[in-house]
């Protein structure tokens, strides 16, 4: 869910300089109209590409026009999006339009957050929970039978169509959805997202979703918290030893987002309450080290910011945790007015307006009151042997974070 790569550029394709085409043509439409007629050209044109997996062409198009024409950018994102996501299908003589949905549960546990196959009772309970607090009456529902972490969800648009297209099918049919084939093996993380997949079917035109059938908007909350305490214990039972919380089931990306936002602040939490509880201390006898990071230093924006943790008395970095920024959030850096003014005990019971202050926060409210921020940005760099990120230790030097030899073993990794 990053924003596209800024490496260079080579000649576009036929193909992709005609999704530019047709992006700019749709970003700068004057009306409705206008604009609907680019969409539907641009559509034709990116239903194709996807069918042929020709994922190139997308990334080359997406890759332009991040750099030159950022309007036209977010037209043609929005537009793939649509597309892997949703699609038409004609079963019996109806046309049925269906929907991917992305069910995200937050988890955090200082042992290890399951994924993989769920039994056919627990699916099936949790498709009637769908159908009954969320789905409008006269929808078709196939969800797939496994619960995904982010490394084994759809790593392309490509890939996401087919996904759509296959459940889709299912869902309008009342198919199993089948299993995934020798998915990738999930990094341990303490604090992580794990997903269920669906897709929703209705005929075209019909609702898919019970709020837009009673035209009521306000019944979106009250679905989303009936779901969330009527699920909660077929979920628990799918991730033992963890603590979760449900978020909105969402088309596809939204909801991969949204999850994506969210697993952060608890990724502090778990960070936290791992380094105390395995080394025995109190929140007060860590420290905090928090570092700006970029792709581009030499640029203003900030890409992600990494928390370091230390001991209070020792200078080694015991742990870090990434906090990746999305979308706009680097443009909210010039709203913070000085580190001090964040530091001091009000900021709890203050609007929290930017990434900085939100964890600064969190850290605070977790117990850690010794927290340093450097001033310099710094480049993402990683451990060349394993892959890990660097984190800034006190003297603001990219080190490799390492538990003390005498902590228990069967440490996880953090984001």
């Amino acid at each position: 869910m990053r924003r596209i790569s800024k490496s260079s550029l080579n000649r576009l394709s036929s193909d992709s300089q005609r999704l530019v085409s047709l992006a700019q043509g749709m970003s700068q439409a004057a009306s409705r109209m206008e604009e609907r007629i680019w969409e539907q050209q641009l559509d034709q044109l990116l239903h194709k590409a996807l069918k042929g997996a020709h994922q190139d062409n997308i990334e080359a198009a997406l890759e332009h026009l991040f750099k030159a024409d950022l309007p036209a950018y977010d037209a043609l994102m929005e537009s793939v999006e649509a597309c892997s996501e949703s699609c038409l299908v004609e079963h019996e003589g109806t046309t049925y339009q269906a929907l991917l949905i992305a069910i995200p549960i937050l988890a955090w546990t200082r042992f290890t957050i399951a994924s993989g196959p769920i039994s056919e009772d627990v699916r099936t309970t949790l498709c009637a929970h769908v159908h009954g607090h969320l789905l409008a009456p006269d929808t078709r529902l196939a969800m797939a039978p496994a619960l995904f972490s982010i490394d084994q969800l759809p790593r392309t648009h490509a890939e996401t169509y087919s996904l759509t297209q296959r459940m889709a099918q299912a869902a309008i049919k009342g198919t199993a959805v089948r299993a995934q084939g020798n998915p990738p093996e999930t990094a341990p993380f303490l604090a992580d997202t794990r997903y269920l997949l669906a897709a929703v079917a209705a005929p075209i035109g019909s609702p898919l979703f019970g709020w837009q059938a009673s035209l009521h908007p306000n019944e979106r909350e009250r679905a989303f918290e009936h779901w969330r305490k009527q699920a909660a214990p077929n979920i628990s039972s799918l991730l033992p030893g963890c603590g979760i919380e449900l978020l909105m089931p969402e088309a596809y990306y939204v909801a991969c987002r949204e999850a994506d936002r969210e697993i952060r602040p608890a990724s502090i939490r778990a960070a936290v309450h791992y380094l105390t509880f395995t080394l025995g201390i109190e929140a007060s006898g860590l420290r905090a080290i928090i570092g700006s990071f970029s792709e581009e230093p030499n640029e203003e924006h900030v890409d992600e910011y990494r928390i370091s943790f230390t001991l209070r008395q020792n200078p080694e970095v015991i742990y870090g945790v990434v906090w990746p920024l999305y979308g706009t959030e680097d443009e909210d850096i010039a709203a913070v007015t000085s580190f001090e003014s964040l530091t001091t005990p009000e900021l709890l019971d203050t609007d929290v307006r930017t990434p900085l202050e939100q964890i600064i926060a969190l850290l605070r409210a977790c117990g850690i009151t010794h927290i340093k921020r450097h001033n310099e940005q710094f480049p993402t760099e990683f451990c060349d042997d394993c892959g890990a990120p660097l984190y800034p230790d006190a003297e603001a030097e990219l080190v490799h974070a390492e538990m003390p030899e005498d902590a228990p073993a069967g440490a996880g990794h953090f984001h």
